[in-house]
């Protein structure tokens, strides 16, 4: 059975700035091109229990993060995220507080307005 070729790109966003960079994925007729297989070729990762790949969500294409044996397909763009550095339910608690004590803030001075 013939080799068969899929042009994908790989953008590479684990160590900084990203970086994309065309890649021919090589499969046979009888198999099934999946993110997996991309990743192994490319020598990201020698497979889905790599340390390289320990944490949940560190691959996608397009932005959606992707399962191991998910299918992969021409013209896709798979991206290899860095960890994140801040927890986003983090971020959205921190602003809601924000807010939430300029309301204290605000009434409080009313308050205070009211008393002189």
């Amino acid at each position: 059975m013939a080799d068969q070729v899929l042009n994908i790109w790989i953008c590479d966003a684990r160590q900084g700035k990203p970086v994309i960079s065309p890649f021919e994925l090589h499969f046979a007729s009888d198999e099934q091109p999946t993110v997996g297989l991309a990743i192994t070729q490319a020598a990201i990762a020698l497979g889905p229990e790599d340390s390289v790949l320990a944490r949940k969500g560190c691959f996608g294409v397009f932005g959606k993060r992707k399962e191991w044996d998910s299918p992969i397909y021409a013209g896709d763009r798979l991206e290899l995220y860095s960890p994140l550095l801040i927890d986003p339910k983090a971020v959205r608690r921190k602003k809601a507080n924000q807010n939430q004590d300029a309301k204290f803030q605000a009434a409080a001075a009313k308050r205070k307005a009211r008393r002189l």
